[in-house]
């Protein structure tokens, strides 16, 4: 009489398997959300015409501090956002220049940054109500505001190449989803309309956090080649 053996259990080769949908690039959404309170929540920009400095009179004091501070934090999370991109995704793309340049706009706009809240920051100390206010004249406190109008709003440009490029990915490389390489278009066309048609130089900050938000939101949650998430 024979018996029957179990065979033995087969265990699975390793193969190419997608990989676990990344944590890291939460921090972009982190970096949108602060930046869009930080800049248009607690901005101080007025569509009134022939602004002077009795428009300091109309400035909240707290929320030029919270969206200067919010600012700093947003600065660091968009650095950190920089080298945790290039750590995992210049290593999959190592020579793909849109790629690369994603990292370097992001870096970019965490410098032009630092100034624009920085001067949000100083807003909030030397305006009326500040902890220095007597430290500077009405005019010189109106320099700060003038500052504001589009300091933290410039900034954002970096971000805006950055979508650029991320478009370039979708679009040209398919390295992303198509529906996010269309998305991202959106920022840099609307930025060179309105700076070209307008003259306004300020709109990165308009498009710049949302697409911050809407983008790395579509990186931590869909499926990409860029990051491992599509079995190749």
């Amino acid at each position: 009489m024979t018996t029957a053996t179990a065979a033995p259990a087969r265990h699975a080769a390793p193969s190419a398997d997608a990989a676990p949908r990344p944590r890291w690039t939460w921090l972009g959404v982190g970096a949108g959300v602060l930046g869009f309170v930080a800049t248009m929540v607690t901005g101080t920009g007025t569509s009134d015409p022939g602004v002077g400095p009795n428009i300091l009179d109309d400035v909240s004091q707290r929320a030029t501090h919270i969206g200067g501070a919010l600012g700093y934090v947003a600065v660091a999370i968009l650095l950190v956002l920089a080298a945790c991109w290039r750590t995992r995704i210049i290593q999959r793309v190592p020579d793909n220049v849109a790629a690369r340049l994603v990292a370097d706009g992001l870096v970019a706009s965490a410098a032009a940054l630092t100034f624009g809240y920085g001067w949000k920051l100083a807003l909030s100390l030397y305006g009326p109500g500040g902890p220095e206010d007597d430290a500077f004249g009405r005019e010189g406190q109106f320099v700060y505001y003038m500052l504001n109008d589009f300091g933290p709003w410039i900034g954002y440009l970096g971000v805006v190449v950055a979508a650029g490029a991320v478009a370039w990915l979708g679009l040209r490389d398919r390295l992303v989803s198509k529906w996010l390489g269309i998305v991202s278009l959106i920022p840099p066309l609307a930025v060179l309309f309105m700076s070209c048609t307008m003259s306004i130089a300020g709109f990165p900050g308009v498009v710049g956090p949302v697409w911050l938000i809407i983008a790395f939101a579509g990186l931590s949650l869909g499926k990409h080649q860029l990051t491992g998430t599509v079995k190749e």
